[in-house]
């Protein structure tokens, strides 16, 4: 019984009887679920255009985060660093397209998901060849992201918001709303949108499968690039930012690899859930560390019950 109390009832006295510390878990949850959501976004983008399971979301983040620091450290002011940085990914969009996938058309899904793993290997030993392995500085403040804190004093106690982590959570929330108006309300959203949807269907009336490909695998870099540079913000740009990019795996299988909805809605829960977690249960009774595997440990339950995850489509194959 004394065991139960401490496991059951003494995280949840101690959460409410410090309401001001709780906000700051629950914010700092907050901000982890929104960049867990945006890396989840790009492997949800692909995998519903192309039935591909892009390996090389994570490391895409990486190389487009030095990519910037690269450009803007040989001399180029941040901006055009940034715009010239799109250039790139849109480059390697079309290289991945025509060199890659390209000649893998109709092949199982496992030669394109191993493809994947190619072009990640490729990219982390080019980056490296180009970058260097070492730890860089993202140049946020040249982006307009403010450095410094505020504070807020609810129930006569405060709660710390890093300017920049605000600045994050507003950049992600603009991004998701643009990027679902394009989807919603444009040609080439709704040619995506047709895709996922009904592949042979979407093909059948003319929809231009490479184009498409390379339009969602540029749409991707340009969520690796926002999200590199909220990382990179945060913890310095290296190859590092890599494993946290591999939270989003635990997002997909929690919200459901087909769904926009279930992405945004994983990645926030899991940030939250994780932080919620680590400090009023994994500190006291298991000594911490827990952040490193709780997704992942959520996502196994919640597949047990329901394996196509919360938002996923029940798939029924008919033999």
């Amino acid at each position: 019984m004394e065991t139960l109390r401490k496991i059951l009832i003494d995280p949840f006295a101690d959460m409410f009887a410090a309401p001001d510390f709780l906000l700051q878990v629950l914010w700092e949850g907050l901000v982890s679920g929104v960049l867990y959501a945006l890396i989840a976004l790009g492997f949800v983008l692909i995998f519903r255009s192309s039935r591909i399971f892009n390996y090389a979301q994570g490391i895409m983040v990486v190389f487009a985060a030095l990519t910037l620091v690269g450009l803007h450290a040989a001399g180029l002011p941040a901006w055009v660093a940034f715009a010239a940085t799109l250039g790139v990914m849109f480059l390697l969009a079309v290289g991945i397209e025509r060199i890659v996938l390209r000649p893998l058309v109709n092949q199982p899904d496992i030669i394109l998901f191993m493809a994947t793993i190619g072009i990640t290997l490729f990219l982390v030993g080019g980056g490296e060849i180009i970058f260097g392995g070492e730890n860089k500085v993202m140049i946020s403040d040249e982006l307009g992201i403010p450095d410094g804190s505020l504070e807020f004093n609810p129930f006569d106690g405060f709660v710390l918001v890093e300017a920049r982590d605000v600045t994050v959570v507003f950049g992600a929330v603009v991004m998701v709303a643009a990027l679902l108006a394009f989807l919603n309300y444009s040609r080439m959203g709704r040619a995506i949108r047709a895709l996922g949807d009904d592949h042979q269907a979407a093909l059948s009336v003319g929809i231009a499968l490479t184009t498409i490909w390379v339009l969602v695998w540029f749409l991707a870099g340009i969520i690796a690039l926002m999200t590199g540079i909220a990382w990179g913000s945060r913890a310095g740009v290296s190859f590092a930012l890599e494993i946290i990019a591999l939270k989003a795996l635990p997002v997909l299988m929690l919200g459901g690899l087909e769904s926009i909805t279930g992405a945004i809605v994983g990645g926030i829960a899991i940030g939250l859930l994780e932080k919620l977690f680590e400090i009023y249960w994994g500190q006291p009774l298991l000594g911490g560390s827990t952040e490193a595997w709780f997704a992942y440990v959520l996502a196994l339950v919640v597949l047990l019950f329901r394996p196509q995850g919360l938002f996923g489509e029940k798939i029924i194959e008919r033999v």
